[in-house]
């Protein structure tokens, strides 16, 4: 007995595998939320930190390096941030189409404009990123310059979906455009406001606020402050006064605490990432939040 080719094809369908979503490993949470947002549901996106990790320095875990086998496009910072355990996860995993120079290989500091470049690289100086500053997911400008060429590599990486990521690519810089311009009028207030960090990761943010940096907590980068340290920088600040002393949420917050104490400025965390608190779920709430906060501690 015959059976209709109509009656076939819907049975042929069924046991086709749908297509794959392409695998996108990010080294950081930011990078992670972007790639969601323009690859929707034609992407699987993990990040191999988190926001409460210092992402200069993870562990190359078998778990990820399973991950990093098995991806199809790497987004990270690059700028040396992860110099430190990204050529050992990329060797161990073996995955050509990651490698340096190849398409599914996407660095996001190669669009932006460095902050912080060094005159001199010299370890005495401390953790200092020949490159520039590497915390670049701290301007929104950053994230919008980004964005657009993260479309086009997930276009060329996966180019039957290309007409579907730059379609979510329009929708998210329109939403994320509008975004910005109410996140500058919320912070005009801010600009001129002067501030401590305790690592310097808040130049970006502090230099889309027109705010300014006087000090940091750390002596030298990478450097963890003495009581020795602490107590000049408490003499600077009688002055040199400042409203606030940052730091990120993975860092310790016993230097903070201790020189806003003597000092009577505020301390203030901040998400630094997409997930740095359980409010900051996405890149959109991340900014909501970094914001208020310094308008919070700026009153």
């Amino acid at each position: 007995m015959q059976i209709s080719k109509f009656l076939l094809a819907p049975l042929l369908a069924a046991a086709l595998p749908a297509q794959a979503a392409l695998s996108v490993l990010a080294c950081e949470p930011e990078w992670a939320a972007l790639a969601g947002e323009l690859g929707g549901d034609k992407v699987k996106v993990s990040s191999a930190t988190s926001a409460q990790q210092d992402p200069h320095k993870i562990e190359a875990r078998p778990s990820l390096i399973a991950r990093t086998r098995s991806a199809d496009l790497l987004v990270c910072t690059g700028m040396d941030l992860e110099v430190g355990w990204l050529p050992v996860l990329l060797q161990q995993a073996g995955n050509a189409k990651l490698n340096p120079g190849a398409p599914g290989h996407f660095l996001a500091g190669a669009y932006v404009t460095a902050l912080d470049v060094p005159a001199r690289l010299d370890r005495a100086d401390g953790d200092v990123h020949g490159a520039g500053n590497p915390h670049i997911q701290q301007d929104p400008r950053n994230i919008a310059k980004i964005a657009q060429a993260l479309a086009q590599r997930l276009a060329e990486v996966d180019p039957a979906n290309a007409a579907y990521y730059q379609s979510r690519y329009k929708d998210f810089s329109a939403r994320w455009q509008q975004s910005m311009q109410k996140w500058e009028q919320q912070a005009a207030p801010l600009k001129g406001v002067a501030v401590v960090e305790h690592h310097k990761n808040m130049s970006y943010l502090l230099h889309w606020l027109g705010m300014k940096s006087v000090a940091t907590l750390e002596p030298k980068p990478g450097v963890e402050p003495s009581a020795a340290h602490l107590a000049g920088l408490q003499q600077q600040l009688q002055k040199q006064p400042v409203k606030m002393v940052l730091r990120a949420v993975y860092q310790d917050g016993r230097a903070s605490q201790w020189l806003a104490e003597r000092s009577a400025i505020k301390p203030v965390v901040l998400p630094f990432t997409v997930g740095g608190e359980d409010k900051a779920k996405d890149l959109f709430a991340f900014f909501d939040v970094t914001v208020q906060r310094l308008l919070d501690a700026a009153k």
